[in-house]
């Protein structure tokens, strides 16, 4: 089917290359991320079931879909997850490859359906990494892909990025139906996809939202957060501050397992090593809104009231606040990124943390053979060797195991420092 006016992703190319050789992919991830524009062009025919029409289709005539031409794209599958399993038998009935594609989230809290395993393939699809987004794809001149193949491989470039640039790319999300709109439309746009997250998606998962406004404080308090650990006791104190009647804990579990769940939030765990050398290692994981622009908006942060220099008397509030924010929602649009590169290498991103905090790494990439790469992420241009003391930690501790170290920068260039660590513009990694 034509599709216009795409904007290639990362993920694609893994897609394209399993589907090629697999019956049926879930492809899942939080509301317009993309997934139905990555999953059409892949598709001869697709069944929507957000359509009244299609939805009521389907529940008249279940067999439906073994009579469609194929490849089929089932968009919005969880909405009637009995669709599930009718694929799953399809596909127990003839295995030869690229027949169905699914995309959605998860189904409604207790909905029994059989977990696929063996048939359906699940891919996890992220907002836009800042090697996707208009204006910066393509710019990219280093490779996680390459440096998780081969260390020591050669860093070089100029990021098309400075500190003001990094602040745009953090509020504006990376999500391609937002991308280009004007500053004040980007409001109106993300806070009806909030919105619509706390009004329509519980529901349509099978939660009772007996409360949105405690919702919505919790999620504020959850995205002013980004990139600690702090416990959840301490999420919902802060969620409810000069509150006596605050929310029954089995309450507040619920909220959080459902925005996990619709992919809302995504935490970030803690890297478990079955082999190392490293003992006594934190578990709580990290809090991540799944786009660092979502976590912006949620607390009410424009680019316009960050960016310059601030003076003595234009320290207001919220810049006040603002900026001491924009560390951790830097992290966050660098782990999400990382996310999405470390994906298409078959690897997986956590962070590490000691029991009493001394050692601190903020993102451990996890090669299929156990070794790691390093990052620290360090929202400023010029990296100190301050900046480094826990990567040579980290190298002492591991030896080989550490395949690669890097610092993440907002700097101007990509170079290797004398002891070996990378030093990477953020706008220059790709994957």
């Amino acid at each position: 089917m034509p599709v216009s006016a795409y904007t290639p992703r990362v993920i694609d190319r893994e897609l394209a290359e399993i589907f090629e050789e697999l019956p049926a992919i879930a492809l899942d991830g939080a509301k317009g991320v993309g997934k139905t524009s990555s999953a059409q062009r892949l598709c001869a025919t697709q069944i929507s079931f957000d359509d009244t029409e299609d939805a009521t289709l389907f529940r008249a005539d279940p067999a439906l879909l073994t009579r469609m031409p194929r490849p089929i794209l089932i968009d919005e599958w969880q909405r009637i997850p009995e669709s599930w399993d009718r694929v799953r038998r399809a596909v127990d009935e003839d295995e030869s490859a690229s027949q169905f594609l699914l995309t959605g989230s998860e189904p409604p809290a207790g909905t029994p359906i059989h977990s696929g395993a063996g048939r359906i393939i699940r891919l996890r699809m992220r907002p836009m990494s800042l090697a996707e987004r208009p204006g910066l794809a393509g710019m990219q001149t280093v490779s996680l892909g390459e440096m998780l193949a081969q260390t020591g491989t050669p860093i070089s470039g100029t990021s098309p990025l400075g500190f003001d640039g990094y602040i745009q790319e953090i509020c504006r999300t990376g999500l391609p139906g937002l991308q280009g709109l004007s500053p004040r439309a980007h409001r109106a746009a993300l806070a009806s996809y909030v919105s619509n997250t706390v009004e329509h998606e519980f529901e349509q998962f099978g939660v009772r939202l007996r409360n949105p406004v405690q919702l919505m404080a919790w999620l504020r308090a959850y995205a002013a957060a980004a990139s600690t650990t702090t416990s959840y006791n301490n999420l919902l104190d802060a969620a409810t501050a000069g509150q006596s009647n605050k929310p029954a804990r089995g309450t507040v579990t619920s909220y959080r397992d459902t925005l996990e769940a619709i992919r809302v939030i995504e935490p970030l765990l803690a890297w478990s090593p079955s082999v190392s050398r490293l003992h006594e290692l934190a578990q709580a994981p990290k809090h991540h809104i799944f786009d660092p622009g979502v976590a912006a908006h949620l607390l009410d942060l424009r680019a316009e009231d960050l960016i310059g220099v601030p003076t003595r008397g234009d320290l207001t509030t919220r810049r006040t606040r603002g900026l001491n924010l924009l560390g951790p929602l830097f992290e966050s649009l660098a782990t999400l990124c990382l996310r999405v590169y470390a994906q298409a290498s078959e690897s997986r991103v956590f962070h590490l943390r000691t029991h009493r905090g001394l050692q601190e790494i903020d993102l451990i990439v996890e090669k299929p053979d156990g070794s790691v790469m390093a990052c620290e992420v360090k929202l400023a241009p010029v990296v100190e060797d301050s900046d480094v003391k826990h990567l040579l930690w980290l190298r002492e501790k591991l030896g080989d195991q550490a395949h690669e170290l890097a610092v993440i920068s907002t700097g101007k260039h990509a170079y290797r420092r004398p002891d070996g660590i990378a030093v990477i513009p953020l706008a220059l990694l790709g994957p």
